[in-house]
């Protein structure tokens, strides 16, 4: 089913629900996105929400980022601002302080490695490339919290990671009201695609924002429904790792949340999902593993 009034938004001539766009250039990377990718979370932060992806200098980033590339990471996600429900906004200043650095190490020490900024700021992102080599821009905010950063990535001419989110992150939880949330969201995505590509934006991957101003009930209908996404012809990502959505359901916490987050990173994965994002990259790419053989079995 089409969602009400997405066929106005014209996302890109040549791409269908048939023919989604599954090649990225990232960095002079080519990145094929016809089998699941994933991308390992480095938190450069002191407060992100689960404890175990915090880092608070180069010699543990690196410790991880060599073990996430050993474990079959794609991609390495390095960010140095909480984006947890409830936190406050850091300064540009402390968020280029904590980052960048680190980034330049991690480059240097694996240059081959595609490497992601995770980060609203397109200041931070321009940094973060010509300074450190980014291959990517993970905006959590989808340009909402920066005007400057569609004009900043058709600059840099790196893929663009746009999620979803209303408000910021210390307000987003109090704006969850939908009328429908995937139609709502996919809408929302619609009509700032076109608004992308007129920019000079050629690689896009969309996040729906799972736990970003939603619901627990609202997280699980867009993972149920995930696959209505395809429509906009883009690569899409899934973040479900150690969620609220996963340890408040269990009565748990965070760091006991990994056997959830496999449960449903395979169902992210059987519902249509090309990248997911996680802490526990051994976990994720064995269950890509056992998911490309059930998929085997349908050819």
């Amino acid at each position: 089913m089409v969602p009400a009034g997405i066929s106005k938004f014209a996302v890109q001539p040549v791409e269908s629900l048939l023919n989604r766009k599954l090649l990225i250039n990232a960095g002079g990377r080519l990145i094929d996105l016809s089998e699941p990718r994933i991308m390992g979370v480095i938190n450069i932060t002191p407060d992100s929400f689960y404890s175990g992806s915090r880092y608070s200098g180069g010699t543990g980033a690196l410790k991880a980022a060599e073990g996430f590339l050993a474990e079959g990471a794609d991609i390495i996600d390095i960010g140095g601002c909480s984006t947890r429900p409830g936190s406050p906004l850091l300064s540009t200043s402390e968020e280029r302080d904590r980052v960048i650095p680190v980034f330049k190490q991690v480059r240097r020490e694996f240059p081959e490695a595609v490497l992601s900024i995770d980060t609203f700021r397109a200041e931070i992102a321009r940094e973060a490339r010509y300074e450190a080599g980014a291959d990517i821009v993970n905006d959590v905010s989808g340009g909402t919290l920066d005007e400057g950063m569609a004009g900043v990535i058709s600059e840099l001419k790196v893929p663009y990671i746009m999620m979803h989110m209303r408000g910021t992150p210390a307000t987003m939880q109090g704006l969850s009201e939908y009328d429908d949330v995937v139609t709502d969201v996919i809408q929302w995505f619609g009509k700032r695609i076109p608004a992308l590509f007129r920019a000079g934006v050629s690689d896009i991957i969309i996040d729906p924002g799972i736990g970003f101003a939603k619901s627990i009930s609202q997280n699980f209908e867009i993972l149920r429904r995930l696959r209505e996404f395809h429509i906009l012809g883009l690569p899409l990502l899934a973040g479900v790792s150690r969620k609220s959505m996963i340890w408040r359901t269990l009565d748990s916490d965070p760091g006991k949340a990994l056997n959830g987050t496999t449960a449903l990173n395979m169902a992210a994965l059987m519902n249509g999902a090309d990248i997911l994002r996680v802490h526990d990259v051994k976990e994720a790419r064995e269950t890509v593993i056992l998911f490309q053989k059930l998929k085997a079995g349908h050819r």
